[in-house]
């Protein structure tokens, strides 16, 4: 029986969800150091990685697409999450608080989600990793541009807009992934 999006969505975000604990319990919230500009670095990392490793085939520190893809969802909801806290100066946040706002700011971007694919007819089933990489490679290009001209845009989406883009865009690939490993 084939899973709807939304389910298909929250299993990947499970999955994303259970590492993220995981981490939040062996080092805390120290990410909540890092400015904006520092996380967007962070996913632009991972979105090259995955692009290397599809273009080279290879990776010879044992990262995967899947793994990667992963990373940028977890960044993309700590920036998220940052966005959020922007006028809460506190490092540490408890578990039971952090959980919640990744599960808030999860939801969130499962509304935009389900909207754009209502709108688009899930025209993302149609396409290939390899273009769900580049198109969140220009994603986080926006948002640099956008940090750089410190948040002003004159007709476009935010950042927090980008980011959910960049975190469905990497859903949707993992999807991908796991319906090729499935075939």
């Amino acid at each position: 029986m084939k899973l709807s999006t939304e389910q298909e969505y929250k299993n990947i975000i499970s999955e994303c969800r259970e590492l993220f604990s995981k981490k939040a319990a062996d080092y805390g919230t120290a990410w909540r150091i890092l400015r904006l500009p520092s996380i967007t670095d962070q996913i632009f990392i991972k979105a090259n990685r995955i692009r290397s490793i599809q273009e080279k085939g290879i990776t010879k520190v044992g990262d995967t697409e899947h793994g990667e893809f992963v990373a940028i969802i977890n960044y993309g909801l700590i920036a998220l999450i940052q966005l959020r806290m922007m006028n809460d100066d506190r490092m540490e946040l408890p578990l039971e608080e952090l959980m919640r706002y990744y599960d808030e700011e999860a939801e969130e971007t499962l509304s935009l989600l389900m909207d754009k694919n209502h709108d688009y007819g899930e025209a993302w089933r149609d396409m290939r990793v390899s273009s769900i990489t580049d198109i969140i490679l220009m994603k986080i290009l926006r948002v640099k541009q956008i940090e750089d001209n410190q948040g002003k845009t004159l007709v476009s989406e935010g950042t927090d807009a980008n980011y959910r883009d960049m975190i469905n865009y990497a859903v949707f690939a993992l999807i991908k992934l796991n319906e090729d490993e499935n075939s």
